[in-house]
């Protein structure tokens, strides 16, 4: 009998039951099993023998429903912030202030969320606290007002930056006005009010300072380093000539300095700019302001590549040993970089290394140590494809302090992933929240990490930070101008390392939306963020120079890019890089993801989506213009055209298979132009 008790204790306490569908929203039910309480035969329910487990007791439990918002309308979605139940539902709030600005702005959701003032009370009428306790439409009025300042509590407090909209900061203004009447001596006003100044400040400040800088490769964006004392100023930046190179100094301390900088820029990520929505906003004309903290993490990753590779192929004068002690000093500060868990710079020097210009050097590394050979192949093991970054998806999950500090790549592409493979709107114009839930899972697991960031306890070291300054950097064209130098091109290094040979990401993508069709209706997808997800961390596309790299080599590192090169950290380059690949259940079908823009006055947003060997040029079309939330699709109105080198365009005919009717040599770069006369005109959906 105790046997039977322990097995039904191991029974999953929530399964799932199926669908719940009301107007304007649809729910997923699940069953709660919960222990009620411990019987025996000669006991009765309050008795002393029920406490205690006996031969012959038995198990009695509890079933309830729990209801969980799968999808619904946006008014729906604002009403269950204040009218939803959060035992059963915890997630709902966090996730939906975390992820609804992928679809709808801040200052619509205030615009449903803030009640409107009251009319002044009367002179001599009793105030509203008192008219709440006698009055049961006034104490349900509270209630939903208790429930707004609470939701606008958190908002404040985890995600503040959404209120940022200078130079009025309107959005923030209309919460500082609603609040003075509604809760004028609570803390959420406080809060409000403080951090109204705090903008109002920070945008004085901004106009008036004037940042340091690290250039990064050629032609991309700068960021500011973090705040480091004034003895790293202009007085240093006079010295930098005669001051010592990066090499000289101990590689443990170049690590750390390495990790500083990026502990700072990983702790000032927003979140929701990593949603794969709003990250590829990022080259719409006149969006360089989009994504700041971001692009800020890609610069500062680009700058540690281009740093690497400026170091190993500045000196073409060098001997294959001397080039080599320099291999084997970037892999011990790689090495140093794993021991304080920053996995940023060790992913960017490891591309660096892996890249063609330094993997091609046969005689330097011939001259590399075995044992250093051995360190460079295990450090590169972490980042391996073939598992899905399995190895550094664990180490993540290792509560072992300082840090981490991740890669940022691995979430962006996840997120990215995740939004091409799952769709905005379901049936009847309903908001996937199910979506939003699961990118929620991505988002507060960077959340996690930045707090355990605060656990690095470094101190900035003013000469390296010139030296990374002072460091050479060197275009695309220079790295193999250089390499070319140093090594004439010949066959492949047999001493080079051999890493194993990345797998497809669509092909990943595949197996993720195969998963999806095959799971129950009331289930949940698995976890993207999990380590046995099958989303792929992604890696730098390999450099478009490269012809074949070395059997099982490494993907190429972001090298320097030219002006007109993508970021590396690009998870739609990581798409537009990735082969050809059949998809589950169609044998001889082939697909891969491309990108589509809209010709209209919304600017170039472009949105990705899958495209399969079946797919035809009218579903390719209403595809992509409900990723774009056009709020009229009429395909028929609109035509296809594939962007190719040299400002040139291919129409894909109407009614044309478009994957074999595009160039598969050009980038999956695509554009929707209406056609002349057309009688409808393109609007977006108010959400």
């Amino acid at each position: 009998m105790e046997r039977t008790a322990s097995k039904e204790l191991t029974l999953a306490p929530l399964q799932d039951w199926g669908e719940e569908t009301e107007e304007g929203a649809v729910y997923s039910v699940s069953l709660r099993r919960q222990l009620s309480q411990r019987w025996s035969p000669g006991g009765a329910p309050g008795g002393c023998q029920a406490t205690s487990p006996s031969a012959d007791a038995f198990l009695h439990y509890r079933t309830s429903k729990v209801r969980a918002l799968r999808a619904a309308r946006l008014d729906r979605l604002v009403r269950e912030l204040v009218s939803g139940d959060r035992e059963q539902d915890p997630g709902f709030v966090p996730a939906f202030l975390a992820t609804h600005r992928a679809f709808v702005p801040t200052a619509r959701v205030l615009g449903l969320l803030l009640p409107p003032q009251p009319p002044p009370l009367p002179p001599g009428a009793l105030p509203r606290v008192e008219i709440k306790k006698t009055e049961g439409q006034d104490l349900s009025f509270n209630k939903n007002l208790r429930a707004v300042v609470s939701v606008l509590g958190s908002w404040l407090r985890d995600h503040p930056q959404d209120f940022h909209d200078p130079p009025a900061h309107s959005d923030l203004g209309s919460i500082c006005t609603f609040l003075g009447w509604a809760a004028p001596a609570g803390a959420e006003a406080q809060e409000a009010k403080k951090l109204l100044g705090d903008f109002l400040e920070e945008d004085e400040g901004k106009q008036e300072e004037q940042p340091q800088t690290w250039a990064g490769p050629s032609g991309a964006a700068h960021t500011p380093l973090p705040d480091f004392p004034e003895s790293c100023s202009e007085e240093e930046e006079e010295l930098v000539p005669e001051s010592p190179e990066l090499l000289d100094f101990n590689e443990d301390e170049v690590a750390e300095q390495l990790t500083l900088m990026d502990v700072e820029l990983f702790s000032r990520v927003r979140p929701c700019e990593c949603l794969g929505s709003v990250w590829s906003q990022r080259d719409r004309p006149g969006a360089a302001g989009i994504v700041p903290t971001v692009r800020a993490t890609v610069t500062q990753f680009n700058a540690v590549t281009s740093c690497v590779l400026g170091s190993v192929l500045g000196a073409p004068g060098l001997a294959a040993q001397q080039r080599a002690q320099r291999l084997e000093k970037w892999i011990r500060i790689a090495q140093r970089c794993r021991e304080l868990r920053n996995f940023s710079s060790l992913r960017a020097i490891l591309s660096a290394l892996q890249s063609h210009p330094i993997y091609r050097l046969k005689s330097s590394w011939g001259a590399v140590g075995r044992e250093t050979l051995s360190t460079f192949r295990k450090l590169s093991q972490i980042f391996s494809d073939e598992n899905n970054h399995l190895s550094s998806r664990e180490i993540l999950s290792q509560k072992l302090p300082p840090g981490p500090v991740p890669y940022l790549g691995t979430f962006l592409t996840d997120l990215v992933m995740l939004d091409t493979a799952l769709p905005d709107t379901l049936e009847g114009d309903l908001i996937n929240f199910e979506k939003r839930r699961k990118e929620w899972e991505i988002l507060a697991r960077i959340q996690h990490l930045q707090r355990r960031c605060r656990n690095y306890c470094l101190s900035p070291c003013p000469p390296i930070l010139a030296a990374l300054r002072a460091q050479r950097q060197l275009s695309e064209e220079q790295s193999y101008r250089i390499s070319r130098v140093i090594e004439p091109p010949a066959a492949s290094c047999p001493s080079s390392p051999r890493i194993r040979r990345r797998i497809s990401l669509t092909k990943r993508l595949s197996a993720k939306l195969s998963r999806e069709r095959s799971s129950s209706p009331g289930g949940s997808p698995r976890d993207p963020s999990s380590p046995t997800s099958s989303l792929s961390p992604g890696s730098p596309p390999s450099s478009p120079r490269t012809k074949d790299p070395p059997p099982g080599s490494p993907p190429a590192s972001p090298a320097p890019q030219s002006p007109s090169a993508k970021l590396p950290l690009s998870p739609e380059a990581l798409f537009l890089s990735s082969p050809l690949a059949p998809l589950p259940g169609q044998q001889g079908s082939e697909a891969r993801v491309i990108r589509v823009s809209v010709n209209n006055d919304h600017g170039n947003l472009y949105r990705s989506i899958l495209l399969t060997s079946q797919d035809k040029a009218p579903s390719v079309v209403q595809r992509a213009l409900q990723k774009h939330n056009v709020a009229q699709p009429w395909a028929c109105d609109y035509q296809l055209f594939q962007v190719l080198p040299g400002d040139r365009e291919l129409l894909i005919p109407d009614n044309a298979n478009v994957f074999y009717a595009m160039s598969p040599a050009a980038p999956g770069d695509f554009v929707l132009r209406q056609k002349e006369g057309a009688r409808h005109t393109t609007s977006r959906s108010p959400t």
